[in-house]
């Protein structure tokens, strides 16, 4: 059985176009740092460097399960849909947060929970040896707690999201919630590179308290 992510977990990744409360599990990525304006050709290419990873790391796992008929009980799914890319932001400008040149994030592909930190290495190394990138030396796999959080469906450019963050801001304090820190998190329901700005699908998510 395949897991997919729409299917499977609608409460993490089926946002509303009104704000709601959620608790974000612990879930593991693969994970790569980065500065600077995220229009600039370095953030394409540390996107790209990921999903380079994302699919041998699929592959593998099918791979793995279809030769070793023994090790199948372990695993309730034989292949998975790879999930959409994620981004973790904040700035280093906090007199303009709006300054992209002074972004701070991380982005990243979220891992099945059945994907581990060694079929993970297996893959990179493939990767490395079959197309060789400087980048795939800073990917590393680890594992995040969104915790208690607001989250909102944005639609539309990137450069209205302020709209939908006052919004967000709006609902937790008539819920008597605090933002726990100035990073917020986004998740790509569709690709920006191949999606016109009007069309585009955000989840916003910020931690509260």
């Amino acid at each position: 059985m395949k897991h997919e992510w729409k299917k499977h977990e609608r409460d993490l990744y089926g946002a509303k176009d009104k704000p709601q409360i959620l608790t974000v599990p612990r879930q593991s990525f693969i994970m790569l740092k980065g500065v600077g304006n995220p229009n600039n050709k370095d953030f394409s290419e540390r996107v790209g460097v990921l999903y380079s990873l994302a699919y041998p790391v699929k592959f593998g796992f099918k791979a793995l399960y279809n030769n070793n008929k023994e090790e199948r009980a372990l695993y309730e799914y034989s292949d998975y849909c790879v999930y959409p890319l994620e981004g973790v932001w904040t700035t280093a400008n906090k007199d303009n947060p709006l300054d992209k040149n002074s972004f701070k994030y991380t982005i990243m592909i979220r891992q099945p929970d059945f994907i581990t930190k060694e079929m993970f290495e297996a893959a990179l190394a493939i990767t490395a040896k079959k197309k060789p990138h400087p980048l795939l030396s800073e990917v590393v796999f680890d594992t995040m707690t969104g915790g208690k959080s607001v989250q909102i469906l944005h639609r539309g450019s990137f450069d209205d999201e302020p709209a939908s963050f006052a919004n967000m801001d709006s609902f937790a304090k008539k819920n008597g919630l605090e933002r726990l820190n100035q990073y917020h998190r986004e998740i790509y329901l569709n690709d920006a590179r191949k999606t016109a700005p009007y069309k585009r699908l955000t989840i916003l998510r910020y931690q509260v308290k």
